[in-house]
């Protein structure tokens, strides 16, 4: 079971459970889409993987790995390889 937003790979959607961070980077993901209930898919990954690029609310927003770290997810939709396997 995957519990950060870093463990989501290709074609994977998630819901955004919660953000584990405070101050102003909690208010940065939050202006930026991050926000509880909010369905999260991963867009790609780099070829060395960080960063990601997350696609929220219609955005594609990239996030280093240790950002990503910071949100808690619940899997709603695993990519087809995953299920093929």
């Amino acid at each position: 079971m995957k519990n950060n937003l870093s463990e989501l790979i290709a074609g994977e959607t998630a819901i955004i459970k919660e953000i584990s961070i405070n101050g102003l980077n909690r208010r940065r993901f939050f202006d930026l889409g991050f926000i509880p209930g909010t369905e999260v898919t991963v867009a790609f990954e780099s070829p060395l993987g960080d960063p990601t690029a997350y696609n929220i609310r219609g955005t594609v927003i990239a996030l280093r790995r240790e950002e990503a770290e910071k949100i808690l997810i619940e899997v709603i939709r695993e990519s087809e390889q995953v299920e093929k396997s």
